[in-house]
């Protein structure tokens, strides 16, 4: 039993060791390589040589994350596509196939560890995989925080380009003034724009592309608007302003729809964690009642109808207390 203790643990370490070194590790190793061949490419310039290091690389190239036999092994499935999409979105350096390797030690090390404890296999399997699905978590959670502060600052960005339309500058020069006034993560995508421009992107798929990293309806209404603009020659002025109008209209209504509802979703909250509060404080104060569910074949039986019913009423309220404008 304790050496079984002891390989669990030993696993389960090296799985959050792993995971801590590519979530803080692998970016800040990846951000000083390029940094180190910029300056010795800054370095050759100012030396006056001609060699490789001098020349700007044009073509975008994707690094090989250290997982990425398991992409190829299963490439054939758009599971990691769309994990790498959410990535991107998030604005991270993490590869998918990487994201699914640490996934994989953390439920393996996390299924060895609650075996010490849960001896319920079904228990211990959504355990485990609930517990691997937190770099996940991790990923959505960025994500969706980049995209509520991208779309806060929309309207602005909207005005800052209609106000630049007005003293007579093109479409280009708006979406480099953009590139240049605004904050992150706004300032961030509209010099990705106009990188792409730069490298003889067309403005059609430069903006396609910033659609792409951020997914919200009402850039594509902005981006639609500037296409149409430069294709047809319209007077889009007008068109942008009731936009920039609706979004902080709508922008408006969702935070009174949140503040209206913060009591319900305190309630949900309550509601929600007092059975796992509960269970917890009787694991310690009587433990002969937790032993019954656990060890016990019929009380076994409610214990996973209990923890299942539990999440599936967990993702119930959650859907009703977030409604959507």
């Amino acid at each position: 039993m304790l050496f079984f203790f002891l390989v669990a643990f030993l696993l389960f370490a090296a799985a959050l060791l792993a995971a801590g070194y590519y979530v803080v590790g692998v970016p800040e190793k990846a951000a000083a390589g390029t940094l180190r061949e910029r300056l010795r490419e800054v370095r050759a310039l100012a030396a006056g040589g001609e060699g490789r290091s001098t020349r700007a690389d044009l073509f975008r190239r994707e690094e090989r994350g250290s997982f990425a036999w398991l992409g190829e092994l299963i490439s054939w499935g758009s599971t990691l596509a769309k994990l790498q999409k959410t990535i991107n979105q998030a604005n991270m350096k993490y590869r998918a196939a990487d994201v699914a390797g640490i996934t994989m030690l953390l439920f393996v090390g996390a299924f060895l560890l609650f075996g010490l404890f849960i001896p319920i296999l079904v228990l211990r399997f959504l355990f485990a995989a609930l517990f691997a699905l937190i770099p996940y978590f991790i990923i959505t959670r960025k994500r969706a925080a980049r995209l509520s502060k991208f779309e806060t600052q929309l309207p602005d960005t909207i005005d800052l380009f209609n106000r630049s339309m007005r003293a007579g500058h093109n479409i280009q020069t708006g979406l480099d003034t953009i590139a240049t006034e605004t904050a992150d993560p706004t300032k961030m995508e509209f010099k990705k724009v106009m990188e792409e421009m730069s490298l003889g992107s067309t403005l059609d798929a430069a903006l396609h592309n910033m659609g792409e990293r951020i997914p919200l309806i009402d850039l594509k209404f902005f981006i639609t608007g500037l296409i149409l603009q430069r294709q047809t020659g319209a007077n889009m002025v007008a068109v942008l302003e009731n936009l920039s109008m609706l979004v902080r209209e709508r922008l408006s209504l969702q935070e009174k729809l949140k503040a209206a509802t913060a009591q319900q979703r305190y309630s949900a909250t309550l509601l929600c964690g007092m059975p796992i509060g509960f269970g917890i404080v009787l694991w310690f104060m009587k433990p002969e009642y937790i032993d019954v569910l656990v060890n016990d074949e019929t009380g076994s039986k409610f214990f996973i109808y209990a923890v299942v019913s539990e999440i599936l009423g967990i993702l119930v309220i959650r859907k009703m207390s977030s409604p959507k404008i």
